[in-house]
């Protein structure tokens, strides 16, 4: 694996399995990656030399590898220049010769920075492409660029041509329902949130709600429940709010590797604290997807549960963890259609990423990830110490309350173009804790 997706995999995706006791107290955060001449060093090469030179390249076998590395790099800091231009126009013209990985890196870069411009390049490779994930990345791109009925219709029937056995292939699965149906769940109204606030508490289970939008380009807001169903306040009674950002930098597709964050229930393992750069030092919380791992552990079943992992009902399990008006919820499923697909590593993290890479973006000061939950974080460039620490405090908040597990819900509330506001979150939960709700089965 080459440095820069070595860097980038580790800093975005790589967590460490065992679990924190306590919080780091904020004056104890310190990352020289924040420091004003490392932060000039690093966006120097990623300018010059990843995404400059090495886009300049002739392509070959032995230059490849450096435009794997400017295509995890464009991805991620949505650098699109006259020289990334040129190295994405050569990969398209050496296609067929490149690795599983740079095609991919390719087709995610360009997703990327470019939506409109590589139609006809993508259109040629979707024709050729034999693999299932990289065809649904170039379906996905086309899509995106054409939603009328008529496009959509046509990329099922060409998946069906070139895969007869498309409903054998999970990835497959998701793409045609993504290409049926996105665009009138875009439009659906989010069940009721006071029904899953109040089944939450009648079940006495901990709760993170991450609230977004549909268009992951806007913020969206964090809140806790404890067990009791009480929402974590402030010591002057407000409501604790954090900002998160559920966009990856490609902005992806929830089922695709490295695509925004997918919707559904994750369940919280405790916590922990990076060892890599741009995650930084402030401890995160833990994840499971679906899949990941054994059913016992996703589900949280003690040690002793008279259950052992074959006979575990999944399927059935996971819709418990709904109340009955969010089971036929096809978005709530978006988690465990991308499990099963196989994404796996999605954590609630904080970031070193110097977010002026992103300051004509929507989401700005928020920075983008491989497709984690991301809390605001902002640094002083010359004490390498935090400024604004949004994960210290939604951690602090988690762990106010008494255990360590939990589930965390990522729920599209809306596709309104603004981020998620405190005053909308404030309206939930006071509609939830101003009048009696009566628990959904």
């Amino acid at each position: 694996m080459n440095v820069i997706k070595r860097s980038l995999a580790a800093a975005m995706l790589l967590t460490f399995i065992q679990v924190a006791e306590g919080q780091t107290r904020r004056e104890d955060i310190y990352s020289a990656s924040v420091l004003y001449q490392n932060r000039v060093s690093l966006e120097k090469d990623l300018r010059e030399r990843i995404t400059g030179r090495n886009m300049s390249l002739a392509l070959d076998s032995n230059t490849e590898d450096k435009y794997l590395s400017a295509c995890w790099a464009i991805a991620q800091f949505l650098i699109y220049t006259p020289q990334v231009e040129h190295g994405l126009d050569t990969l398209f013209n050496g296609y067929s010769t490149l690795s599983y990985d740079t095609k991919k890196a390719l087709l995610e870069a360009t997703y990327a920075v470019a939506p409109k411009r590589y139609i006809p390049a993508i259109q040629q490779v979707l024709e050729q492409e034999e693999d299932p994930k990289l065809f649904s990345m170039c379906a996905v791109y086309l899509y995106r660029a054409d939603t009328s009925t008529e496009n959509s219709n046509a990329l099922k029937i060409r998946m069906v041509e070139k895969f007869p056995g498309y409903d054998s292939m999970a990835v497959l699965q998701e793409l045609a329902a993504y290409l049926s149906y996105h665009g009138q769940l875009v439009k659906k109204k989010t069940p009721d949130l006071s029904s899953l606030f109040a089944y939450q508490r009648a079940r006495k289970q901990k709760t993170i709600y991450s609230f977004q939008r549909w268009s992951r380009d806007y913020p969206g807001l964090a809140v806790v429940q404890d067990e009791n169903g009480k929402f974590v306040r402030d010591a002057q009674g407000r409501l604790q709010v954090f900002q998160q950002l559920a966009r990856s930098g490609s902005d992806l597709p929830y089922f695709i590797t490295d695509g925004s964050t997918p919707q559904g229930v994750y369940s919280i393992r405790g916590t922990d604290v990076s060892r890599v750069n741009f995650i930084g030092p402030t401890t995160n919380l833990q994840l499971l997807m679906p899949f990941e791992g054994t059913w016992r552990r996703y589900f949280q079943l003690d040690d002793d549960t008279a259950l052992v992992e074959e006979t575990i009902d999944s399927s059935r399990l996971y819709q418990e963890l709904l109340p009955s008006d969010w089971r036929n919820y096809a978005p709530m499923m978006e988690a465990w259609s991308a499990g099963h697909i196989g994404r796996t590593e999605i954590i609630a993290h904080g970031t070193t990423i110097d977010p002026e890479y992103f300051k004509d973006k929507p989401f700005y000061p928020l920075t983008p990830t491989m497709g984690c939950l991301c809390a605001k974080e902002l640094w002083n460039p010359t004490n390498g110490h935090p400024l604004v620490s949004e994960q210290l405090n939604l951690v602090s908040a988690f762990l106010s309350t008494p255990g360590r597990k939990g589930y965390l819900y990522v729920i599209n509330v809306d596709d309104r173009h603004t981020p998620v506001s405190r005053a909308e979150a404030e309206a939930w939960v006071s509609k939830w804790e101003g009048k009696s709700v009566p628990l959904v089965h």
